[in-house]
């Protein structure tokens, strides 16, 4: 797939909030090839935690009381984004609504990136009951590690993206514009 290029990301939240992120998680395709997945563990705003987030994904205060905030890891995120301004979330309304809510908090500058969903391609091609990112994966035999864990989550939702460019026979990101945006 050559010329397919984007950054997978994905975001675990420790409150109500979507600008409670408590990790963050990459994973970079170049040339519809995974290169690099990361993952980062981020304090959140007081490092407050709901009882249901740490349900979900088992990150607690103690394991992001030493870690550097937002704006540290977004940064080095957006060092990523200067080279490949393409983002794919599954669910993209809630990563998006991340990265948005946790820009306009800490007074950072919203970058231009254009973003495409995962799930919303899911829906409109796969004719499934289920369309999580765990239960396609599984469905396509795509393992990546713990589900809920933003690094993992990031690199399943890039190998499901690139399944699905696959599956409609589209050979680059623009015949997916349909289920993406701007930042």
């Amino acid at each position: 797939m050559q010329g397919v290029n984007f950054i997978a990301i994905d975001f675990e939240t420790a409150a109500e909030s979507r600008a409670s992120v408590c990790e963050a998680g990459i994973c970079v395709v170049r040339d519809g090839k995974v290169t690099e997945t990361r993952s980062w563990l981020v304090r959140p705003v007081g490092n407050r935690y709901c009882y249901w987030n740490t349900q979900v994904h088992g990150i607690r205060p103690a394991d992001t009381a030493n870690a550097p905030d937002f704006p540290e890891v977004w940064a080095e995120i957006a060092s990523y984004l200067a080279d490949c301004p393409v983002l794919v979330a599954h669910n993209a309304v809630f990563d998006m609504g991340c990265i948005r809510d946790s820009l306009e908090l800490y007074g950072l500058e919203k970058p231009d990136v254009t973003y495409y969903c995962s799930l919303r391609a899911a829906r409109k091609i796969y004719d499934f009951s289920c369309n999580k990112l765990d239960y396609l994966c599984q469905r396509f035999d795509i393992c990546c590690g713990t589900h809920h864990r933003a690094g993992n989550d990031a690199e399943m939702c890039a190998r499901l993206f690139l399944r699905e460019i696959r599956d409609t026979g589209w050979g680059d990101l623009t015949s997916m514009n349909a289920y993406g945006g701007k930042l």
